[in-house]
């Protein structure tokens, strides 16, 4: 094969015993009696005998690609490496596996962000540079040692690093992923969750500054997500380590919350602590990090982390889909915003009027107050409020689910619901149970309104319980947009999804509402999210877990204004990009629009 190409093979889709072997029996080197596509035998390592390995040596690349088109179960992918990539990986997981190419360079005393799609390699990054995986340098046959990396990375930035971690001259501390499986792991209460991990004596401030303290006494089994993620936060934070690698720090988090735990990882990097953020919220990692890797490629197959860049600039080439050092297009799009203005608000017929609403579950305990309102036909309505606040609840008065203390709501219309957390506990493939929800799936409409933009092509033969966080999210979108209903409403849709998946779903959620004359109400803490997909806002505002209120819903730019005032959270928007970005905190632009009263649209006038 041409040195800039790599040969992957998908264990997980490759079925030798549903097919003839197309992919081999059709190779042209094999039919001139050369060894290219061949079964792994008995001695493999990974995957079973009869499944197929290629030969990167004898392969003729992408030009050929004749085994990616036979195979019936799309598990091959012949891939072309950029041009200007001249070195090994990194790390191979194995033959025809995934392979990283660079690392991200963590740097004393400051927060390092790193921005690219899921599957990509960022936490195989974060792992190995935790100390979790000794890089093997693409040997996945030998295998290497860490002197043979150091020596690699000799004269670079990263051979301090390495070699002081490697002496034990450094520690470090790493917050997971996917914090809904620490309950799994832990079994008490949250105090004594954080007080095992309290190093540095500071659990107390991490309590107050993240909000947990009425929680540190219940059982870690009976948090919410939102909870779990501010826990697994102060128990990281309250190690004594020089390095901490923090694994996407906003899901289930409101936006406060998100401001709240931005700045408290920069007041410890402030203290000559060093950060490594992987992370899908742009608005917050814009706040967070001093400067960003930029990881690109092709998810599953291989991953690019580039040299560090400017969080602004790195974000931006990002967005626009080209890296200008690398030279390289990452995307054939670029990710564009509204230029400086909200959409105008839907003027449709009224699809639900709903009066006046309270929900309480008692005497001291949550109650929520809901203002009349309307919700409009082919209307995209969202969401925005703290956690806690009651926006899940008044989706479940919507469905019918619970039902109001004081008022009546009787809509007579068919919803379709997508929950906040998403519990799969059906062995059942994936087209399977899309094909138990609609006659629809699989037809041309489906696979172009639904399929394609939710990125399902390839997880359509696994299990739903092997799916990842993001694969659920995408499932579970797919499933509520394919029920023929009046109101599809979907609580958090942006939750564990890479930046192009988030963009993915919002257009099709537009898309769809436009097409069918549908109306959607969206709940999502991603101001992003929002920015590119509602024509107007309810918002929710109150004291979290004890009351909450709801004002009808207003336009964007009203309700932007209303939800941020709350916040005291100030906005503006990028002149490049039009991009929405956080205000630092009492910065002269943070001040100039609380003054006027303009919390989100402001126009960035810097170039830098």
């Amino acid at each position: 094969m041409a040195e800039d190409s790599i040969a992957v093979v998908d264990l997980d889709r490759c079925q030798p015993d549903r097919c003839n072997y197309e992919c081999a029996n059709y190779c042209p080197p094999n039919r001139t009696g050369k060894e290219c596509i061949t079964k792994r035998g008995e001695d493999t390592v990974q995957g079973t005998p009869d499944q197929v390995r290629i030969s990167e040596e004898i392969c003729l690349g992408e030009s050929c690609g004749i085994c990616v088109v036979k195979c019936p179960f799309d598990a091959i992918e012949i891939i072309n490496l950029p041009e200007e990539l001249d070195e090994e990986p990194v790390h191979r997981y194995g033959e025809n596996a995934f392979a990283l190419y660079g690392l991200p360079a963590p740097q004393e005393g400051t927060v390092t962000g790193i921005l690219g799609p899921n599957g990509i390699g960022k936490t195989t990054a974060v792992r190995i540079l935790a100390d979790e995986i000794v890089p093997n340098l693409g040997a996945y046959d030998t295998g290497s040692d860490w002197d043979a990396v150091i020596d690699e990375y000799r004269g670079t930035d990263l051979q301090t690093y390495l070699e002081d971690m490697q002496h034990g001259g450094i520690t470090v501390a790493r917050k997971p992923q996917y914090v809904d499986r620490i309950p799994n792991q832990f079994d008490g209460k949250t105090r004594e969750l954080l007080e095992g991990t309290d190093e540095r004596g500071v659990v107390d401030d991490l309590i107050d500054r993240l909000s947990i303290r009425p929680i540190v006494d219940q059982e870690i089994g009976t948090l919410s997500g939102g909870e779990l993620q501010r826990v697994a936060l102060a128990a990281t934070l309250a190690r004594d380590a020089d390095f901490y690698f923090l694994d996407e720090i906003t899901p289930y988090l409101d936006i406060g919350q998100r401001v709240s735990a931005a700045r408290l990882i920069r007041d410890l990097a402030a203290n000559d602590r060093s950060m490594l953020v992987v992370e899908h919220d742009l608005a917050v990692l814009d706040l967070l990090a001093d400067t960003i890797h930029v990881a690109y490629g092709e998810p599953g197959a291989f991953g690019i982390i580039t040299d560090p860049k400017s969080t602004r600039q790195g974000i931006n080439e990002y967005l626009s889909g080209y890296l200008e050092n690398e030279n390289m297009r990452i995307r054939p799009e670029a990710i564009e915003f509204e230029q400086h203005a909200p959409r105008t608000a839907s003027m449709g017929d009224v699809l639900i009027e709903y009066p006046d609403l309270v929900k309480s579950y008692g005497e001291d305990e949550f109650s929520l107050q809901i203002e009349s309102g309307t919700i409009r036909e082919n209307e995209v309505l969202g969401v925005v409020g703290p956690n806690g606040i009651g926006k899940s609840t008044f989706a479940k008065l919507l469905t019918g689910s619970i039902k109001p203390t004081d008022g009546a709501l009787e809509t007579h219309l068919d919803i379709a619901y997508k929950p906040q957390y998403i519990e799969i506990d059906q062995p059942m493939r994936v087209d399977s149970f899309l094909a138990s929800i609609t006659d629809q799936f699989g037809s041309s409409y489906w696979e172009t309104e639904i399929g394609q933009p939710l990125q399902l092509e390839r997880i359509m033969e696994q299990t739903l319980t092997d799916l990842s966080g993001g694969e659920r999210q995408r499932v579970a979108i797919a499933a509520c947009l394919s029920k023929d209903a009046d109101l599809y409403l979907l609580d958090e849709p942006s939750a564990h999804l890479d930046v192009e998946q988030r963009v993915l779903a919002t257009r099709a959620i537009r898309r769809y509402t436009e097409n069918h004359d549908a109306t959607a109400l969206v709940i999502d803490h991603d101001i992003y999210m929002i920015d590119l997909l509602a024509d107007r806002l309810l918002v929710f505002d109150g004291t979290p877990s004890m009351a909450g209120h709801a004002t009808p819903p207003v336009g964007m730019r009203e309700g932007m204004n209303e939800f941020l005032g709350n916040l005291e959270i100030t906005f503006r928007r990028d002149q490049r990009t039009a991009r929405p970005r956080i205000n630092k905190p009492e910065s002269q632009l943070d001040r100039e629009q609380k003054a006027a009263g303009e919390y989100y649209y402001a126009v960035d006038t810097n170039e830098s």
